[in-house]
């Protein structure tokens, strides 16, 4: 059956997908959307179901929100705990680490330069210096991993620091935190995901700029 993710030229909420879906080798075709043509891309949007991406289909079915479509795809893969606990233990880290991700989205979309200078300052001061230390408190806790072990959650958190260091346009927020640097490079090294990051190229994004 074929699978197909839709995003923009961009990580943030898909390349957290797309890694998963290399790192457990599903063949699925990645459809890029360029921010630049997006906007005359009308006949596109009118059928996506809420009007925004990533958009997920499979055959004839078509899944949205980026969390739903991750745990989705990580079924039967072992990167979902059977625990109910350890379940939502996940949960509870993945949307703190999406809540990280919506203040640096706001600094993305800011165009006063001003404004977004400013916020850029305090996320640099405050917001990394508070949610980081903290990811990577729970990830020693546990040997290195939010539950134990692998699951789709490190590669959400993957995700999102990639797309903080790409749109920030910093090389290495998790330079000082070597937990979560440990873990962004296994996923990112790991057969499948290397070889699509090798074929995919880094990000250059100037759209927001």
């Amino acid at each position: 059956m074929a699978k197909k993710l839709y995003y923009f030229e961009a990580p943030a909420l898909a390349e957290s997908i797309r890694y998963l879906l290399y790192y457990t080798k599903q063949e699925f075709e990645d459809v890029r959307f360029q921010f630049e043509t997006w906007s005359g891309q009308t006949d596109f949007k009118q059928n996506l179901p809420y009007g925004q991406l990533p958009l997920y289909e499979e055959g004839d079915k078509r899944l949205y929100q980026s969390i739903a479509i991750i745990k989705y795809v990580a079924r039967d893969t072992g990167l979902i705990p059977d625990d109910a606990w350890e379940q939502a233990q996940l949960d509870s880290i993945v949307q703190t680490i999406y809540d990280f991700w919506a203040n640096i989205r706001m600094c993305i979309l800011e165009q006063d330069k001003a404004k977004k200078e400013t916020m850029r300052k305090k996320i640099f001061e405050e917001l990394i210096v508070f949610f980081l230390p903290r990811f990577e408190r729970d990830l020693k806790a546990n040997g290195g991993y939010f539950v134990g072990k692998l699951s789709w959650a490190e590669f959400i958190l993957a995700g999102i620091i990639e797309s903080t260091n790409v749109f920030l346009k910093v090389e290495n927020v998790q330079k000082d935190y070597p937990t979560i640097a440990a873990r962004v490079e296994e996923i990112q090294t790991s057969p499948g995901v290397k070889e699509y990051i090798e074929s995919r190229g880094p990000y250059n994004i100037t759209f927001f700029d």
